[in-house]
């Protein structure tokens, strides 16, 4: 039976931006950076109201439609409550459609504001980091950059199907089952991330990759992803070959002209440098600080340089 929260109750969600694939790990690594979001929401008597601050603020609805507050409705709807009125402020940080997880970063955000006004309502109802994960990943379609918004540092994701165990979380024939696990990053790694003007459709680029490829292939990014993992967490040494991809930014190129340039650019200087996600930003990989010539190179490009620290998950007080 679903139980109505009262009027009063505030939380607010702070979550980080995320880079996807790194190189090689294609819809199954990912990092968070610090470029957080935050949300807060109040249930009220009745209504919804929703006020949008910074990036996006005249690209997106101001309602019902809203992907924070579809995801904040449906943290509810998992706990088994209900609020009959909102209001919710969306203060946005992470630039949109650019390859650092906005979306995935928007529907944990709202994920973890519900559930974090039930668990005020009852404590019993908070919400465990695997279901955070199962939940954003449902929206998502892919877990890559919603782990890394809900877990922090870096993850290694992955889908279960029908026929396999997925541990708390049931699969059935409707059902799929996403999971994660976070890893410490190697103290001495550093982002930096190179973010074009224009924006990018992650189903336009996604459109791009051919349905097959061919084995040798499969082979070098199979490799290149588990040297990834050593790479990040425990030998940053490793990282430009640990970054190398055949999969999918070779087909995207065309379509990211500036982003293939700037990836060939920071790979020449020794930079292990990749797509964030479905780009069109470029995230860069180091244990040394960018070089200013770089930056000035950058900026000329139109390109903006932000070195966010790698952050830890949402946070919902």
């Amino acid at each position: 039976m679903t139980r109505t929260l009262p009027p009063g109750l505030t939380v607010t969600a702070r979550v980080p931006a995320s880079s996807a694939n790194l190189g090689p790990g294609f819809d199954s690594l990912g990092l968070a950076l610090g470029i957080h979001d935050e949300i807060v929401v109040r249930t009220t008597d009745s209504g919804l109201t929703i006020r949008v601050e910074g990036e996006g603020a005249d690209d997106v609805p101001w309602g019902p439609s809203h992907l924070v507050v579809r995801a904040i409705e449906r943290g509810l709807e998992s706990a088994g409550v209900w609020s009959d009125g909102l209001d919710v402020v969306c203060r946005n940080v992470i630039p949109h459609s650019r390859g650092l997880g906005s979306s995935a970063s928007a529907v944990v955000g709202g994920l973890a504001a519900g559930r974090g006004l039930a668990a005020k309502f009852d404590a019993e109802l908070a919400c465990s980091a695997d279901e955070l994960v199962q939940l954003a990943a449902e929206f998502e379609g892919h877990p890559d950059n919603a782990s890394a918004s809900v877990l922090g540092g870096v993850v290694v994701s992955w889908t279960e199907t029908e026929g396999e165990t997925a541990g708390d979380v049931a699969v059935g024939h409707h059902m799929r089952g996403y999971r994660a696990v976070r890893l410490d990053p190697h103290p001495a790694l550093r982002a930096t991330v190179l973010v074009p003007e224009e924006r990018s459709s992650t189903a336009h680029t996604r459109g791009l990759l051919p349905e097959t490829v061919p084995h040798g292939d499969a082979a070098f990014n199979l490799s290149r992803s588990a040297l990834a993992v050593v790479a990040l967490t425990q030998r940053p040494d490793l990282l430009l070959p640990a970054t190398a991809d055949r999969l999918h930014q070779g087909y995207r190129s065309s379509a990211l002209p500036l982003t293939t340039a700037w990836i060939g650019r920071l790979r020449s200087a020794g930079i292990a440098a990749t797509v964030s996600g479905a780009g069109p930003t470029v995230l860069a990989l180091s244990t040394e600080e960018f070089p200013a010539d770089l930056r000035e190179l950058a900026a000329a490009d139109g390109l903006r340089v932000l070195h966010p620290e790698i952050s830890g998950g949402v946070r919902v007080d």
